[in-house]
């Protein structure tokens, strides 16, 4: 069981990760986002949400491998999931660059949930 909550945290982990790439700028930000990030402190927010994003994705990803930091780990990935799903669910539209991000998170979701219920049932 160890070795499937790991794989479940790795495919999670990786999908936080993705959004690293903007900390790269705000041409990198436009390009996953599909939006026009022109305004510079703008950048500058969602430059940072990159880097919070990665450090999720990082302590996802060592968790895979470190039986101890799966509790926090999940708790952190499964907030993030959920409250992005959340807020998602509640726009009357997005658009199709946010549209791959939903269904991202709602497979982080599938990973982390099964995840989630393992890691409890053995501990």
């Amino acid at each position: 069981m160890s070795k499937l909550i790991g794989f479940l945290l790795l495919v999670a982990g990786v999908i936080h990760l993705l959004p690293l790439a903007g900390v790269m700028g705000g041409e990198r930000l436009n390009a996953l986002y599909g939006i026009a990030l022109d305004e510079p402190n703008l950048q500058i927010l969602m430059r940072h949400r990159a880097v919070l994003f990665g450090l999720l994705g990082a302590l996802l990803v060592a968790a895979a491998f470190v039986p101890t930091l799966r509790g926090a780990a999940l708790v952190g990935g499964l907030v993030s999931v959920l409250a992005f799903l959340l807020l998602a669910c509640s726009a009357p539209v997005y658009n199709e660059a946010l549209r791959r991000v939903v269904v991202a998170d709602w497979i982080a979701l599938a990973c982390l949930v099964p995840a989630l219920a393992l890691h409890l049932r053995n501990s």
